[in-house]
């Protein structure tokens, strides 16, 4: 930890694997640095628990130096693994390492900021998976796709295709739900609306 704030990483710490959860979904972290020997949960089951969630990078420190425990750390969806003992300057080497692989490009911040996994109908902002409803994936999808084109109410009423939504004002309520589930991860800004013709996703 204190090594991390030398570097001028700003960190916060928790001893617990529900408080790391709990933190997590409350708020928007670049990367865990995740001990697996914790009091309460294993660090497999809090990464097991995060991935359901959230795609955030995922540092493991633990004592265990056998290859299964490695390799089941990798699979559940760490994006690295250290053994104790190790140097402070081996960790905030890794952690430089996978945030400089995972950083977006300067031309590309956009579609960096949003996944959208059409297959499996999610979204994921900023890595975190958002929880949506049918409509609300539905008109997030044709925003994304669209970067900047204002969409009618009427027409995101015709994507949402659903009979629980006959109003056009039922769109609103859905841009609103979206955007106070990206308000946590501060995306909420990004969904604007154009005053009199209807919403459109910033660029």
């Amino acid at each position: 930890m204190f090594a991390l704030e030398r570097e001028h990483f700003a960190v916060d710490h928790v001893p617990l694997g529900q408080q790391a959860l709990d933190c997590l979904a409350a708020q928007a972290f670049d990367l865990v640095v995740l001990d697996v020997g914790l009091p309460d949960l294993s660090g497999f089951e809090v990464l097991k628990q995060l991935r359901q969630t959230s795609q955030v990078p995922v540092l493991f420190l633990t004592a265990r130096q056998d290859e299964v425990d490695r390799i089941l750390g990798l699979e559940l969806g760490g994006d690295d693994y250290v053994t104790k003992p190790f140097s402070p300057r081996e960790v905030v080497a890794r952690i430089r390492a996978i945030l400089k692989r995972l950083s977006p490009r300067a031309d590309d911040s956009n579609t960096s900021l949003w996944q959208l996994d059409e297959a499996g109908a999610r979204i994921l902002f900023r890595g975190t998976s958002l929880t949506l409803t049918r409509s609300e994936f539905r008109i997030l999808s044709a925003l994304l796709k669209h970067p900047g084109q204002v969409f009618t109410r009427a027409q995101l009423l015709d994507i949402c295709d659903s009979d629980e939504d006959s109003f056009e004002r039922s769109v609103d309520t859905h841009i609103k739900t979206l955007r106070a589930k990206l308000r946590p991860l501060d995306g909420e800004s990004l969904i604007a609306t154009r005053r009199g013709i209807g919403y459109y996703l910033e660029s």
